[in-house]
């Protein structure tokens, strides 16, 4: 029985290596567009797929990070500059790509560009806290791909999305993990609905990795300030030293976590783009695989002391 088991598992195994080597063909051809390429995993996949021979189309919030980048590419790779939470400069985008693809459509769409807002209680943030990260990382990524669905579509091509590991598990509060959790929910009923048109969909979760978006100085400096203008009834509630000894584990965390090998996700996303059979979702980092997803999946009341033993009590806590 065990034995017939076992024989299963390793054809299932090589069944899926098999699949996942093959690669489509015609790269020169194809074009991908990519947001947020001004640092971090946009910047290195830009850069990757040029490489490789594709087409880039690259989206840069500033002039620095577009001129940067074409610096470090060949001539293939095209810039321009896209603010995700503008209408006009997802509209003024959209015609450059038209122009750029012609009627062969576009092959690749990824939706990289995102912000990481402050990692802290939900309690200690204002109504634009949320909404500041959720527009760049939920609604903006919905207006992108909306507005290039047709010259995906077109192309019979594919979507990356790229979320992370707090889009299964909300591992802390503020907008950043509720707008994940929304990016997967799209990617899954997009999925769905774009199955018959031979477009395919992948959800990039990426675990804690070292990018100018999450650079420790930036997350300190943030809660410092969201703790400084929460309203008096919280800090007392909380208390005074509640926040240095949060702040403190967010200081180790912070050192310990990130890992500064984006390879492990770039090179996830350019398999979603190159492989014949892409994954549904990918997660990167070994923090990913081996904590988190594991820990996505125990029961609610588990994850919830795991996630939770390490923090200290409220001074008003019960």
């Amino acid at each position: 029985m065990w034995l017939y088991l076992a024989a299963l598992l390793v054809l299932y195994v090589l069944r899926r290596w098999y699949r996942e080597q093959q690669m489509v063909g015609n790269l020169p051809d194809k074009h991908v567009f990519i947001t947020g390429c001004d640092s971090g995993f946009g910047h290195l996949l830009a850069k990757q797929l040029d490489g490789r021979g594709l087409r880039v189309l690259a989206a840069c919030l500033t002039e620095q990070g577009a001129e940067r980048l074409q610096q470090a590419t060949s001539w293939r790779l095209q810039t321009v500059i896209l603010d995700v939470t503008c209408s006009d400069s997802i509209a003024a985008a959209t015609a450059w790509v038209k122009g750029q693809v012609g009627d062969q459509g576009l092959w690749g769409l990824v939706n990289n560009a995102g912000v990481f807002g402050c990692v802290c209680h939900n309690e200690w943030l204002s109504k634009a806290d949320f909404t500041r990260v959720l527009d760049v990382n939920l609604v903006g990524l919905i207006e992108v791909t909306l507005s290039l669905l047709p010259l995906v579509r077109r192309a019979r091509g594919r979507i990356v999305n790229v979320t992370s590991i707090g889009g299964r598990l909300s591992v802390n509060g503020g907008g950043y993990c509720i707008s994940k959790y929304g990016v997967e929910a799209f990617s899954d009923s997009l999925r769905r609905e774009l199955h018959n048109f031979g477009v395919k969909v992948s959800i990039i979760e990426a675990g804690a990795f070292r990018t100018a978006m999450s650079t420790s100085q930036d997350i300190l400096s943030s809660l410092e300030q969201v703790w400084s203008s929460a309203p008096a009834e919280v800090k007392e509630a909380y208390g005074e030293q509640y926040f240095n000894r949060y702040s403190e584990t967010t200081r180790k965390l912070i050192r310990i976590l990130p890992s500064d090998n984006l390879r492990l996700a770039t090179d996830a996303m350019e398999h979603a783009l190159t492989a014949q059979h892409p994954r549904t979702r990918y997660s990167c980092g070994w923090d990913a695989k081996l904590f988190y997803l594991p820990l996505s999946y125990l029961p609610t009341s588990w994850a919830d002391l795991v996630l939770t033993c390490s923090q200290p009590k409220p001074a008003q806590g019960i």
